[in-house]
C-alpha cells in the first residue's frame, strides 16, 4: 500500500520477496489516516484523507485522477525498488464497478502483471464479466479465491477445510499476518487474528501437513507472472 505511513520504511527492508501493489484509494480507518501521492482534489474526503468506503469513491472521484494515483503508485514502488509481482485492490474498490475496473485492467495490461480478482460469483454481484473481460486481455489470475473467517470464528479449521477439499487450478487462500507491536493493537481491533495468521502461516504443523497429503504445491505471483509474460496460459 503505496500511500500508507509505513510504506518508504517497507521499501527499505525489501530482499526480493515477492510483493504486489495494493492499489489504496481509500482510508477505512477513522484514527489512522492516508491520502493520494498525487493530491488529487477528487480523491480526498473532509478530512484530506482518501475516502473511508469503496461507495464514497465512486460518487467523487474523478477517473482521469484515480488512474494518474493509480498509476504513480505502481510507478512508486518501482522507483524504490520493489520488483512487483501483481496488482491488487484495497477493499475492491476497483472491482465492483466496470469503469473503475477498466483502470485496473489498463494498468495490468501496461505493466504486464497479473492481478487478484473476487471470485466467479463476485461477477453477479458486481453486474459484469470482470474475470472473463481480463482472461481476453491475457491478464492472469487465480482460477480461485477462498475466504475464510478470521481466529475468532475458526480461520485455521476453515483453511485447513479448504486444503483438504482442495480443486485442480490455483486457488488463493488469502491471511492478514502481521507482528504483535504496540502500533497494531492501536490500529485495528482484530489485531489478535492478524497476529495469529503469521504464527499459523509460518509455524503450524497442521498447516504444513495439510500442504504435504493434499499433494499442494506453493507458488507466488511471480509464478503466474511468468506465465502471463511468457503467454504460456
Amino acid at each position: 500500500m503505496v500511500p500508507a505511513p509505513w510504506a518508504r520504511a517497507a521499501a527499505s527492508e525489501y530482499h526480493g520477496e515477492d510483493i504486489g501493489v495494493q492499489l489504496t484509494l481509500n482510508a477505512e480507518y477513522d484514527a489512522y489516516r492516508w491520502g493520494p501521492i498525487t493530491h488529487a482534489p477528487s480523491l480526498v474526503d473532509g478530512d484530506g484523507g482518501f475516502p473511508h468506503t469503496p461507495i464514497d469513491l465512486w460518487e467523487h472521484a474523478d477517473l482521469d485522477e484515480l488512474r494518474r494515483e493509480c498509476r504513480t503508485q505502481i510507478e512508486r514502488a518501482i522507483v524504490w525498488g520493489f520488483d512487483v509481482s501483481h496488482l491488487d485492490s484495497h477493499l475492491g474498490a476497483l472491482h465492483l464497478r466496470p469503469e473503475f475496473f477498466d483502470v485496473y485492467l489498463d494498468l495490468a495490461v501496461e505493466f504486464n502483471l497479473p492481478i487478484r480478482l473476487p471470485g466467479v460469483e463476485y461477477q453477479h454481484i458486481a453486474g459484469f464479466p470482470m474475470r472473463d473481460i481480463a482472461r481476453e486481455e491475457g491478464i492472469l489470475f487465480p482460477d480461485y479465491l477462498k475466504v475464510v473467517p478470521g481466529r475468532g470464528v475458526g480461520s485455521r479449521d476453515a483453511i485447513n477445510h479448504v486444503l483438504n477439499d482442495i480443486t485442480p487450478g490455483v486457488t488463493e487462500v488469502y491471511l492478514h499476518p502481521a507482528l504483535d507491536t504496540p502500533e497494531l493493537r492501536a490500529l485495528t481491533p482484530d489485531w489478535e487474528e492478524r497476529v495469529d495468521d503469521l504464527e499459523f502461516a509460518t509455524g503450524d504443523e497442521t498447516f504444513k501437513r495439510c500442504i504435504d497429503e493434499g499433494k499442494i504445491t506453493l507458488i507466488s505471483y511471480r509464478d503466474l507472472r511468468l506465465a502471463q509474460r511468457q503467454n504460456l496460459h
